[in-house]
């Protein structure tokens, strides 16, 4: 069987670098090219996977026409994730868009319709997705372990978007002082901002945990850092029939946590009508209480297995065999969290608790 040939367009998020080292690590994956605006962008990806001149490009189009992929990579800035999906749909090839969805759910609906014409699969990456503790939960709410999901709390983020590259390289002092006035990160008009940024990791896995329910209304609160046009920190209340989930996302948590896990930790607490479930992001186990064990249980996170590892894997993996995707990122899904995300950035704005926007 021939290999699937994979390019990697535009280089707005560092995520780019992570996911065609996914790519270049599959057996089956052939990287045929890699495209950015601004080469230098492509320079660190192209030594890393020995990424030949004749594969790099610099506009979209040449890049298509020429290697002619199965699947695309795309990491656009938030705002511009519609735009990219409309410009590459007509290549008739599959497309994996790194997180977030969309900056507004008008924009995810103009994606879902773009690839509809087409007949190819679409699906959002979210890198919590691939955490062995998150699935883990997973597994263990499905099995019942702890009833029906009634509560998910979700704690997540970083030091800012600013303090690292791809495969979290930490940049350097000179890099860091470009400011954040020098990144799309901090423009409003590109989507940013923490709450767009992580905010959809939660609600898209929450909804996962939630077996797709809905939330009634949504309440935001966001902060408002001098000089700033965008926030660092969100608090989202989401009110289900059956009870009230809480969203933070927070840029200038006190560490990273994948290399110190700050306080409050990174994650999810989940609480059903049978136990609950502490899952938090990196770690080695995750801790249950049921009525069996009510001091609670630290268990090991599943070894995750091919082809639940990383996003390529189970993209190639659907593509060859028609299977579903990973939950997380089937749009379906990540529609519902985009609505709650819309919904939150309108009560933000309003400064109002809002009915879910359909």
């Amino acid at each position: 069987m021939s290999k699937l040939k994979v390019v990697g367009i535009n280089f707005d998020h560092m995520h780019m670098g992570d996911l065609l080292r996914h790519a270049h690590e599959h057996p089956d994956v052939e990287i045929a090219g890699i495209c950015d605006e601004q080469p230098e962008r492509m320079a660190t990806a192209a030594h890393n996977f020995a990424i030949p001149p004749t594969h790099l490009f610099t506009d979209y189009r040449a890049c298509l026409e020429t290697t002619r992929p199965d699947f695309v990579i795309l990491c656009p800035a938030t705002a511009t994730h519609g735009l990219w999906v409309e410009r590459v749909a007509p290549y008739n090839v599959h497309v994996l868009m790194e997180k977030p969805f969309a900056a507004s759910l008008a924009e995810a609906d103009q994606m879902i319709a773009a690839m509809a014409t087409t007949g190819r699969q679409m699906v959002i990456n979210w890198p919590l997705a691939w955490y062995p503790p998150h699935v883990t939960s997973k597994r263990l709410i499905d099995e019942g372990v702890i009833g029906k999901v009634l509560e998910v709390h979700y704690y997540d983020g970083n030091r800012g978007p600013l303090y690292h590259l791809a495969d979290k390289v930490e940049v350097t002092d000179e890099q860091l002082a470009d400011g954040k006035n020098q990144s799309w990160f901090y423009r409003r008009s590109q989507g940013g901002g923490s709450l767009l940024d992580y905010l959809g990791y939660g609600v898209t896995l929450g909804t996962w945990y939630h077996d797709g329910d809905k939330p009634i209304d949504v309440t935001t609160l966001v902060d408002e850092p001098p000089g700033l046009e965008v926030d660092e920190h969100s608090i989202t209340l989401a009110r289900y029939a059956k009870g009230l989930s809480k969203f933070e996302t927070r840029w200038g948590t006190f560490t990273d946590p994948w290399t110190h896990q700050p306080q409050p930790k990174c994650g999810f607490v989940i609480v059903g009508s049978q136990g609950t479930i502490s899952s938090y992001d990196y770690e080695s186990t995750v801790r249950v209480q049921t009525h069996a064990h009510p001091e609670g249980e630290v268990l090991p996170v599943d070894k995750l297995q091919p082809p639940f590892q990383n996003p390529i894997q189970n993209f190639v993996h659907c593509l060859r065999t028609g299977a579903a995707v990973h939950g997380p990122l089937s749009p379906t899904i990540c529609r519902i969290g985009q609505q709650i995300v819309d919904t939150a950035v309108l009560s933000a704005r309003e400064r109002r608790t809002l009915p879910l926007i359909a």
